[in-house]
């Protein structure tokens, strides 16, 4: 397993100013990653290089214990399984106490950019020299694909900003989850999260948030101007 350590800041709480949300959680396990892969040299530059690019299919989170403000975290991640242009990847958070935070499963594509398709990902990425793998962490795993429901509730359109891009020029992974959990309510707790990413917005694309409730799960499409999905979160959760 590849891992950092670092501290819960203020900066990175939610509204209530108490725990880590999802975003947050997300975006300490992309920046995992993304420092493994700078480590093994297959970093943003090597893929530039290369004409390659890992685009996220989706993600599934379950939050077992908050992370609060001060707490000392370490994160890791590891590979689990690579077929054809998927690759698997867990993640996790502890305190320093050892005690589990945060998993997750995340699904990734490997792209080539110059054709816009998926390429076969290099043999040697699974070995010891490359990523490797471990075994995948013991959770129940659900399906990739979220269907949204055909009775929604719409909300007033926005436009992506250069808030939301990333170095790859399109809404970052880790923003689809910021802007869904705008729509849910403040005691509102979330235990476990899903995203389906389905296409990308770019900066100025018209972003239309719909929003289904079953059985107190929060569905949120965000969605262009045919209601077509760029991506697709469901937060499971409860009141508090």
């Amino acid at each position: 397993m590849y891992s950092f350590n670092s501290r819960v800041r203020y900066s990175e709480l939610n509204h209530r100013k108490e725990i880590l949300d999802c975003s947050s959680i997300i975006n300490y396990f992309q920046d995992c990653s993304t420092f493994q892969s700078e480590d093994l040299d297959r970093g943003l530059a090597f893929l530039q290089a290369e004409h390659r690019v890992w685009m996220l299919g989706s993600w599934q989170l379950q939050i077992k214990k908050p992370a609060k403000l001060g707490d000392y975290i370490t994160v890791g991640t590891w590979a689990y399984d690579f077929k054809g242009f998927y690759g698997y990847r867990n993640f996790i958070m502890k305190n320093e106490s050892e005690e589990v935070l945060a998993v997750a499963n995340s699904i990734w594509i490997y792209m080539d950019t110059l054709s816009g398709r998926p390429a076969r990902i290099p043999s040697d990425y699974a070995t010891t020299s490359g990523y490797g793998f471990e075994p995948a962490y013991p959770m129940e795993y659900t399906e990739r694909k979220i269907d949204f429901p055909t009775d929604y509730e719409t909300f007033e359109p926005f436009f992506v900003t250069k808030a939301n891009i990333d170095s790859y020029h399109h809404v970052n992974n880790g923003q689809y989850v910021k802007l869904a959990e705008e729509y849910l309510p403040d005691d509102y707790i979330v235990q476990s999260m899903r995203v389906e990413y389905r296409s990308q917005a770019t900066l100025g694309k018209v972003i239309i948030p719909l929003l289904s409730f079953h059985n107190n799960n929060y569905i949120i499409s965000l969605a262009d101007e045919q209601h077509n999905p760029y991506a697709i979160v469901e937060f499971s959760g409860r009141v508090c």
